[in-house]
C-alpha cells in the first residue's frame, strides 16, 4: 500500500513543513495537512503536539513501511 502522504519539504531542524497528498497530486502545508487529518480525510494519521508544533504523524502499527517520510 502506498502512503498517501510523502513529506516533500522540512526545515533545517527536520520539522516537515510540506506534503504531497499522493493520490491527488496536492501539494499542502502543516496546517492544511493537519485540518484534513481532523476532518478525516487522512484517516491513518493524527496530529500530535511535538514542541509546540502540531505535527502530523503516522498511526501506529508497528510497520516502518507507511512513516511519514
Amino acid at each position: 500500500m502506498k502512503n498517501r502522504l510523502k513529506v516533500i519539504k522540512e526545515t533545517e531542524s527536520g520539522l516537515n513543513q510540506k506534503f504531497e497528498d499522493t493520490k491527488t497530486g496536492e501539494i499542502l502545508n502543516r496546517g492544511e495537512v493537519n485540518k484534513r487529518i481532523k476532518q478525516g480525510v487522512y484517516p491513518d494519521y493524527h496530529v500530535a503536539k511535538i514542541n509546540g508544533h502540531n505535527v502530523p504523524r503516522s498511526n501506529p502499527d508497528h510497520s516502518k513501511n507507511n512513516n511519514l517520510d
